[in-house]
């Protein structure tokens, strides 16, 4: 039944919560039918659509993500013009509703919203911040799955994470690439971008024809027509929006396996000859890497490895894209092995929230330790001393706060994560003795596959699992605020 023509709406589009809230109909019959209308058979009432939250509460970036809803596929369709830095795209998300929405919100910054539709139907749309608020045609039900399709262009953004790093849309001597921790991802695609909403993923690039586009997951399709070559990458197994990438340059690729992982390695060919310089074998490394930590971790969790191996001076660091690490320039073998070590850690067993990022760096920073003693460098013994005393080029600043309690979103990347994180690790293997330690490691690789969790639940597992009381090295390592008396303590 159409809602009565003298019904009045207003004529300025929703804007997140406050706005929302004036899409409620201001004639009186017409919501006293709605009301009636909205009775079930069993004679109870439901609930009135409210919108979603803008922001799922994050304790570091309050305003990622958003409630109301979670998302299971994002289906990109990506065109991307290098003279002008031009990106146009189609974004068709598919999530589950949690609540009666009326509307709800998309974390996207800049680029230009030509369109939208909620289940094929035109849907209004509004901007305030990095806040996209979508009000569909009719109320979304609870419990129900539908499917957002955003229309867009511009010129994405490089923006400046709250650590002082580059991240979002980035180009290259060449081409760009698409980095998103912790923010950046929502710069070149819409969608719920915190790490707690995880989903597969489907990302078609069209790019010119002299270039390749490489993404997350397995290449499913390669066409060229004209002067432009589209590029169709599946991911099938769940992914956090900060591992999203897309990378678009002048690639070498190599192709092979890690057993039965295929292996897409994809290298600027300037960073080709630093690694023929410096003897680095890239799908090597990476193949015998992934065989070390399959014994360490347990199976490898997704259906694909690999790495691009960028030219991007400037950039300092690497990240741990899922199936394809990001290098902006040839690694040495450490970095290898502590962004192979994040596709367990980080990618399969993502966090709850920011705050648990030393969950994923720990582990990372941990892996590089054995393995340099499994290379004949230092004993892990020797270099947790050295972190204790100071010594070690790494360990400046890991006194200044608890690995799990970052005082802000600009110091989630500082050394307590990582360094003072493993440092935790390493006390959890003397306390407990190594068989126990890496069967409680695999038991939480296993237990959280393509999952999420949080620091409570790392504790009560290892408790849990090796039958210890282990509160004494919580509580010293993990929790202490400053350096602890004694590295035996």
């Amino acid at each position: 039944m159409t809602t009565p023509s003298t019904c009045v709406t207003p004529s300025t589009p929703a804007a997140r919560r406050p706005a929302a809230r004036r899409l409620l109909l201001v004639c009186a019959l017409p919501l006293v039918l709605a009301l009636t209308a909205s009775c079930t058979s069993s004679g109870h009432e439901e609930k009135a659509a409210t919108a979603g939250a803008a922001g799922v509460g994050d304790p570091l970036f309050a305003g990622l993500g958003n409630g109301g809803y979670h998302v299971s596929h994002y289906g990109l369709t990506l065109d991307y013009d290098p003279d002008g830095n031009r990106l146009k795209g189609k974004a068709v998300i598919t999530a589950r509703s949690t609540q009666r929405l009326s509307a709800f919100n998309l974390d996207l910054k800049g680029l230009t919203v030509r369109g939208a539709t909620v289940d094929g139907r035109a849907a209004r749309t509004a901007r305030e911040g990095t806040e996209l608020t979508v009000t569909p045609e009719t109320a979304v039900g609870k419990d129900r799955q539908f499917t957002t399709t955003v229309e867009y262009d511009g010129v994405p953004k490089t923006v400046m994470g709250d650590d002082g790093a580059k991240e979002g849309w980035i180009e290259t001597s060449d081409g760009a690439v698409g980095l998103g921790e912790p923010t950046g991802s929502m710069t070149w695609f819409p969608g719920n971008h915190h790490p707690s909403d995880k989903a597969a993923y489907d990302i078609t690039v069209t790019v010119p024809k002299d270039l390749t586009a490489v993404s997350n997951g397995e290449l499913k399709r390669k066409e060229t027509k004209g002067d432009r070559t589209t590029f169709s990458w599946h991911n099938g197994e769940p992914m956090a929006s900060y591992l999203a990438t897309v990378a678009i340059g002048d690639f070498d690729v190599a192709t092979s396996k890690s057993g039965d992982i295929p292996l897409y390695v994809a290298t600027d060919p300037e960073e080709a000859e630093t690694e023929a310089d410096d003897s680095i074998d890239v799908p090597g490394t990476i193949d015998e890497v992934l065989d070390w930590e399959r014994g360490l971790f347990g199976p490898y969790p997704f259906s694909s490895a690999g790495a691009i191996v960028d030219h991007l001076p400037g950039l300092d660091y690497a990240l741990e894209t899922q199936t394809k690490p990001y290098f902006e320039a040839a690694p040495d073998e450490a970095l290898v092995v502590h962004e192979m070590a994040h596709q367990w850690f980080g990618n399969s067993v993502t966090p709850r929230t920011w705050r648990d990022m030393w969950l994923n760096e720990s582990f990372a920073t941990y892996a590089e330790w054995m393995w340099e003693e499994k290379t004949g460098g230092r004993s892990t013994d020797q270099i947790f001393a050295d972190f204790y005393d100071n010594s070690d080029d790494e360990s400046e600043g890991i006194w200044a706060f608890p690995p799990a309690d970052p005082p802000s979103g600009a110091r989630v990347s500082d050394s307590p994560v990582y360094g003072r994180g493993a440092m935790v690790l390493h006390k959890l293997r003397k306390a407990v003795g190594d068989k126990p330690f890496f069967e409680a490691v695999r038991a939480w690789t296993h237990d959280h596959r393509h999952g999420n969790a949080d620091t409570a639940q790392f504790i009560r597992h290892f408790e849990e699992h090796t039958g210890k009381d282990l509160g004494r090295v919580f509580d010293t390592w993990l929790r202490g605020k400053g350096k602890p008396p004694s590295a035996d303590a």
